[in-house]
């Protein structure tokens, strides 16, 4: 029988109010307020608690305030920044490439509730995997929705509200996010 937390992982309903994941969500929070309430100048403080949130060796440059549900959901790849004010529900997993850089108050969702309001009134909840490429730029107030990928080398215009995949070397934006152009990366 599968816990809930491998249940939350494999996208399948699942309970958030299971006794591992609040420990884990609390574990988080702590980390984020220790982040975010932490003296500019402590730079070697600050990539250790970033170090043990996502449970990495990468050394990610993330502006606070921060905010995540778990933390060692999330997979960053190299050259990492994220400016103030960036929110990742990390109920799957968020994985995301090299040189990858966020406008201000992005938010990353793996989460969502069934539609059905019996389903979503049981208190069950589910989340779907989201994959940002390499070299991918997302500018400020976009919102990436749960199970969308985006591909290298792609630019998310701001305030876009990203419902579905990105092709790579494109430039998307708007609600709902679609292709305004192609990028031309040679």
């Amino acid at each position: 029988m599968k816990t809930e937390k491998e249940k939350m992982l494999a996208g399948e309903l699942y309970l958030s109010e299971d006794d591992e994941l609040v420990e884990d969500r609390s574990r988080a929070k702590n980390l984020c307020h220790q982040y975010n309430n932490l003296n500019p100048e402590l730079k070697d403080k600050k990539k250790a608690i970033l170090q043990e949130l996502f449970q990495t060796e990468q050394a990610p440059y993330i502006e606070p305030d921060f905010y995540c549900d778990y933390g060692y959901n999330i997979k960053l790849g190299e050259n990492f920044y994220a400016n103030h004010n960036c929110v990742f529900l990390d109920v799957n997993t968020i994985t995301i490439g090299d040189n990858v850089m966020l406008g201000p108050a992005v938010q990353i969702y793996t989460a969502t509730h069934p539609l059905e309001a019996e389903a979503r009134n049981s208190g069950r909840e589910l989340g779907f995997p989201i994959e940002i490429g390499d070299n991918v730029w997302i500018g400020g107030g976009v919102v990436i929705q749960p199970g969308v990928k985006i591909g290298d080398n792609a630019v998310i215009g701001a305030g876009a509200v990203v419902t579905k995949d990105i092709p790579a070397n494109v430039f998307a934006g708007g609600n709902p996010a679609r292709v305004i152009k192609e990028i031309d990366n040679s």
